[in-house]
């Protein structure tokens, strides 16, 4: 019986520093916070799990890659971005994406670099997950579409990836639906220790650090990523066939490397590219977006993240924050789909 108290209690204890050691981690650097005022969704969201499949996948040269990406929607539509995480893919965007086109929009919903049927053009190209460089390949992707401006929204990795695109390039995105709001961050910003409890909520990243734990990752990568899903998101009930069908664009060869570099890079133990310096000096500033945005939050959300007043003086554009609610964890577009394609068409009348 101690034992599982025990247990129950570090389990509390690390579940309730994440937020802190998010904040720490994320956004060393900014500003003082400023007072936010944070609202729930108006309406409860609509539950995932309506659609298994996208009408159509296709494959584009775009850059350093060959990118695999859903698509949905009139062609002539505006575009709209989706980005996945890790470890997720394009699945967490399988019910957003007909709810967007049925409003006219053009979905495109791509393999990020390690991920599905996304492959490098070169075997000499470093694999490489820098923010930066997760930036540019949707550039690249935009530029081979010919879509000039898109409204780019995303979570985890893709939340990440959406503010990058908005400080960089910001008369490419129209607008951003960020989950979990401001995540840019440098290696030198990320040299704050954390206290005990905080550090447990990056576990996995202090183990990826290792070559075991590189080599964990490998050999027990479904029951690795399967428990993140859990971790991430406690309350949400998916069933083995949702699992399984983001789980085969683990299988990509380039995976294991793309998400050891990540969060390797992140903590300054592996280097980045050259090519890319100039645009990681900008972004280790952590510059306001300035293009109107929309931040999101689950009310159930297991992953460390920053609180809503920590980052809202980051967005100095057109901006909503949303708490959502009824059990919602990190993975916000497949657990409530509605909320986040409602995000998207608001966020477009800004």
């Amino acid at each position: 019986m101690s034992q599982e108290i025990n247990h129950n209690r570090r389990r509390f204890l690390c579940n309730a520093a994440m937020t802190i050691a998010a904040t720490q981690l994320t956004l060393v650097g900014c500003a003082t916070e400023q007072p936010g005022n944070p609202k729930s969704a108006d309406t409860p969201p609509t539950k995932g799990g309506t659609n298994t499949s996208f009408s159509s996948l296709k494959q584009i040269d775009a850059g350093l890659l060959n990118v695999g990406y859903a698509e949905a929607g009139p062609a002539d539509g505006p575009a709209v971005v989706l980005l996945h995480g890790w470890p997720y893919d394009i699945y967490s965007f399988v019910d957003v994406a007909p709810l967007l086109a049925a409003k006219g929009y053009r979905v495109i919903v791509p393999y990020l670099r390690g991920y599905g049927t996304t492959s490098f053009l070169s075997s000499a190209t470093m694999r490489n997950a820098q923010q930066s460089a997760v930036g540019l390949d949707i550039i690249a992707l935009m530029d081979a579409l010919k879509i000039q401006k898109a409204i780019v929204g995303g979570f985890d990795w893709g939340a990440r990836t959406a503010d990058a695109m908005a400080v960089l390039w910001p008369e490419r995105c129209k607008a951003i639906v960020s989950v979990s709001g401001y995540l840019i961050s440098s290696p030198a910003g990320n040299q704050t220790p954390l206290p005990p409890q905080g550090a447990c909520a990056f576990w996995y990243q202090y183990y990826f650090a290792t070559e075991v734990g590189k080599a964990g990752y490998a050999k027990y990568l479904d029951a690795f990523n399967k428990f993140i899903w859990h971790q991430a998101s406690p309350k949400w009930n998916f069933d083995d066939a949702t699992y399984n069908r983001t789980a085969a664009s683990f299988s990509n060869p380039d995976h294991v490397d793309i998400v050891m570099h990540d969060y390797r890079w992140r903590l300054g133990l592996a280097d980045g590219e050259r090519k890319y310096d100039d645009l990681e000096k900008q972004l280790a500033e952590l510059p306001v977006v300035t293009v109107p945005a929309i931040t999101m939050e689950g009310d159930s959300n297991g992953a460390a993240h920053p609180p809503s007043t920590a980052y809202r003086n980051k967005f100095s554009g057109k901006y909503d924050y949303r708490l959502i609610t009824g059990g919602v964890g990190h993975n916000i577009p497949q657990e409530a789909p509605q909320a986040f394609a409602d995000a998207i068409v608001d966020v477009d009348g800004f």
